[in-house]
């Protein structure tokens, strides 16, 4: 099994060696570098691409949110991970809205970072306890029958895939996407991606 290629995104210096000390060692784990903003970041993605970002919310230049939703679009597999001192509902969501595949609290231990990284690499969504807890307490516990379409819409939109994405391997059009999923959040009395997600994580669907 190749090594997975990490890279980090905070303007906090004493974060990324932290980080990046928590990563040395760790065989499956390759650290190939970091940027302190979002215009270093995609200045290095031009000509390397990691595996998984761990990405800072917060930053100078730009927010991690949309940072994140860029970087889905100019280099789909590449990953992200949201990295924050947040555990806000609000974040959490913006993030998984904007293309992210997991969230992490900034006073995470190495086997947390370890086992987030080597989930996300394999398509997975990875939530930090705290996040978890945050999404469960907004969640809805009504369980509705969906179709198998939804069902197969519903784990690939929780395994981190866009709606272009989604047509793309089903051959379906962008707007039957988009409708399926306005059901599906409709059916569930579910309002963002972030809750989808953690639905199906509850229920087994991804």
């Amino acid at each position: 099994m190749s090594t997975i290629k990490v890279f980090i995104t905070d303007d906090h210096y004493m974060v990324v060696e932290g980080i990046r000390a928590l990563l040395q060692g760790e065989k499956r784990i390759e650290f190939i570098g970091h940027a302190s903003n979002a215009a270093s970041c995609l200045s290095f993605l031009k000509n390397q691409q990691p595996d998984v970002i761990l990405m800072d919310i917060s930053m100078p230049d730009k927010t991690g949110v949309e940072l994140c939703k860029e970087v889905r679009l100019l280099y789909p597999q590449v990953f992200v991970i949201g990295l924050s001192t947040f555990n806000q509902f609000t974040f959490i969501d913006a993030m998984m809205e904007n293309g992210a595949s997991g969230y992490l609290l900034k006073n995470a231990g190495k086997e947390e970072i370890t086992t987030a990284v080597m989930e996300v690499a394999k398509g997975k969504i990875y939530m930090s306890d705290e996040a978890a807890a945050t999404l469960k307490n907004e969640a809805h516990e009504d369980s509705p029958v969906l179709t198998r379409r939804e069902n197969e819409i519903l784990r690939m939109i929780a395994n981190g895939h866009t709606n272009p994405a989604i047509a793309e391997k089903l051959f379906l059009s962008l707007s039957t996407v988009d409708t399926h999923r306005k059901s599906l959040m409709r059916k569930l009395n579910i309002k963002n991606t972030a809750l989808l997600i953690r639905y199906a994580m509850e229920h087994n669907i991804v």
